[in-house]
């Protein structure tokens, strides 16, 4: 047991099955989304940045390759050598023609340093030619899909315009089980309204229906935002550092420890980040996640078997 990490980090799961660190780049493949462009809203999540919560991502308008090449130049100090995932992030990464995410996808893999793919989408832009896509690079690639389901609660999901039920989630994930294509569920603690367990349930639902990983996110809120409005008339509740590290480590608690844990907490921009700016601060957010666990000697999944 001493050797053991306290719950299954992405870099443990990458060293473990491929015996080495693997990076993530993040590309702009040039999406909207159909909740910002007019099909189901024109006002979007909100607490999606104007870059579609992809603020690190490479540069819209270069080349695949190109940026593949400029996010590389970026970690080049720390990992001039290496295999990375080359990771669709901003905005709606399926909301395209098949032959289209076909070209985009297939010139990221085509990269020399590029072992596989990271996906960021909505479940509700999975129709079944793309699961089909996504099916033939599985069985070739490594590869893994994110939703954005952020909670449970279906009140609070009206609130944050998300656009579609929780049955549509399900859905989803239905199809990409179908077709043994991992996939990786996106929470977010401190949602307006939300309720104390709704990150817990929110995970411990995700688990039940199948996710490989999870991303746990806080709540930010960006200028220029919907958040920003309830941000400015108190209608929203900021998270303090000790509530989160406590939910955090709740979930952590309760997922399986074959649960991926991709994300801990979120990396906010300290130029569009208005509240909480304790978050800036990532390295004390994960120590300090790391310490509740230690102090209560807890490991991932050690509460597990309590809701199975």
């Amino acid at each position: 047991m001493e050797n053991r990490k306290r719950y299954n980090s992405l870099d443990n799961y990458f060293k473990n099955t491929f015996g080495e660190k693997i990076y993530k780049v993040s590309l702009d493949g040039g999406f909207t989304c159909p909740n910002r462009d007019g099909t189901l809203s024109t006002k979007g999540c909100i607490f999606c940045s104007e870059r579609g919560s992809g603020d690190f991502a490479g540069s819209r308008g270069k080349s695949i390759n190109d940026q593949i090449e400029e996010q590389l130049k970026l970690i080049e100090r720390k990992f001039p050598t290496g295999k990375v995932i080359a990771y669709f992030q901003n905005f709606t990464n399926t909301y395209g023609e098949v032959e289209y995410l076909r070209k985009i996808y297939y010139e990221a893999l085509s990269h020399p340093r590029v072992m596989g793919l990271a996906i960021a989408t909505r479940p509700d832009c999975l129709q079944d030619e793309i699961i089909e896509l996504l099916d033939e690079i599985n069985k070739k690639h490594f590869l893994w899909v994110e939703l954005g389901l952020q909670t449970i609660n279906e009140e609070v999901a009206k609130i944050i315009n998300r656009q579609y039920p929780l049955s549509t989630y399900v859905e989803a994930t239905e199809k990409l089980n179908s077709k043994n294509i991992k996939f990786v569920t996106h929470i977010i603690i401190g949602l307006p309204h939300e309720k104390e367990d709704d990150p817990l349930n929110t995970a411990i639902f995700s688990e039940k229906c199948g996710t490989w990983g999870v991303k746990i996110h806080l709540l930010h809120i960006i200028k220029n935002t919907r958040l920003e409005e309830f941000y400015n008339t108190n209608e929203i509740k900021i998270q303090k550092k000790e509530e989160y590290v406590k939910k955090t480590v709740k979930i952590l608690e309760n997922l399986s420890y074959n649960i991926v844990i991709h994300r801990l907490t979120g990396d906010g921009n300290k130029e569009t980040l208005i509240s909480p700016l304790w978050s800036l601060n990532k390295r004390d957010v994960l120590n300090s996640i790391e310490k509740e666990l230690k102090n209560q000697n807890i490991y991932q999944g050690d509460g597990h078997k309590s809701w199975e």
